[in-house]
């Protein structure tokens, strides 16, 4: 049997970009779609159909449906920086909320049936109940997880009145790279924690923050569940096989339901690295809960997925490899 051709949004992306991976892997056609406002085309191979052009270009993205006979799709693409949405909340609600719009509109008129959401954690909000189960309130407190949240519904409701199923996929901290470091992060203004910790130990800056030290945690610093983006992507391949054997709509966390404090985190890249830099202690930033962790357990039973990755160690080192590679070819060009 012919496995689908899905069109992954935002398929230059980091995460996007693993997705090709693992999709070309099992077995699937992939078609990506980016409009390079933060990715790289350089991240996706030569082979792979590539179409510059943004998701809300809804005669672009009908052509791309029907062109390369799609059957899924894989949503990557959007903006996902908490601090800008807040300053910027009508582009995060134009670039996530509408764009999605555009998107799953598009996917209806052409019948294409079987779609995959990257979703947040940010859905829900400061959580009252650690770990967070996909049952717990949903109260997003800035606009990032409130527009993520507002396509779930777009998604829920089209569902409803439409032969059309969805997966969203509500993501925990997501960390590490290809194993083969044939991807990783490359944002300049990056704003994951062992990103940026991994740019402060190859050099690509001066120190790194930790913000704030007074939480009712044991080291007083922020704890969070860390997830590898190639686990990540497993679930996501997992899901389509799921909704292609007659699977119903889900919505499903993905963490490894264990949680590290920040400067648990450094410390292990001191560790994996070996590198000394400077780690500044600096005031809380608004809006931070003190606990994040993932009750996985749904993604696990419904989709199989079991992460592979988990170890903190292994994500710091595959990240590393990344760094290093990328900071050499940066430095060249």
């Amino acid at each position: 049997m012919r496995k689908e051709t899905v069109l992954v949004t935002g398929g230059a992306g980091y995460i996007g970009s693993h997705a090709v991976l693992a999709f070309r892997e099992s077995g699937y056609a992939v078609v990506v779609i980016d409009n390079l406002s933060t990715g790289r085309r350089s991240a996706v191979a030569d082979d792979v159909p590539f179409v510059q052009g943004d998701v809300a270009d809804s005669q672009l993205v009908d052509t791309v449906l029907g062109d390369h006979k799609i059957s899924a799709v894989a949503h990557f693409a959007g903006s996902i920086i908490v601090p800008e949405s807040v300053s910027d909340p009508l582009k995060y609600y134009r670039n996530n909320t509408c764009a999605s719009h555009a998107l799953i509109h598009a996917c209806v008129s052409r019948g294409v049936k079987r779609f995959i959401f990257s979703s947040t954690a940010a859905v829900y909000g400061m959580p009252k109940t650690v770990p967070i189960s996909e049952n717990a309130p949903l109260a997003p407190i800035n606009p990032y997880g409130t527009s993520k949240l507002m396509t779930e519904w777009v998604l829920r409701d089209t569902a409803l009145a439409h032969d059309f199923n969805y997966i969203a996929l509500r993501y925990f901290n997501v960390a590490g790279a290809d194993a083969q470091a044939r991807s990783g992060q490359t944002t300049k203004a990056a704003t994951h924690l062992i990103e940026i910790a991994n740019q402060a130990a190859v050099g690509q800056r001066d120190h790194m923050s930790i913000f704030g030290e007074d939480y009712d945690t044991p080291d007083g610093t922020c704890i969070r569940d860390y997830i590898h983006v190639s686990d990540l992507v497993d679930a996501h391949v997992l899901a389509l096989r799921h909704l292609e054997g007659g699977g119903g709509t889900g919505v499903f966390n993905l963490g490894n339901q264990r949680g590290f404090s920040v400067r648990e985190v450094v410390d292990a890249v001191h560790r994996v690295t070996q590198r000394d830099f400077e780690v500044r202690m600096d005031p809380r930033r608004p809006g931070d809960p003190a606990k994040l962790v993932a009750d996985a357990t749904a993604a696990r039973q419904v989709l199989g997925w079991t992460p592979k990755r988990a170890d903190l160690d292994t994500q710091i080192g595959d990240a590393w490899r990344w760094q290093q590679k990328w900071a050499k070819l940066s430095a060249e060009t």
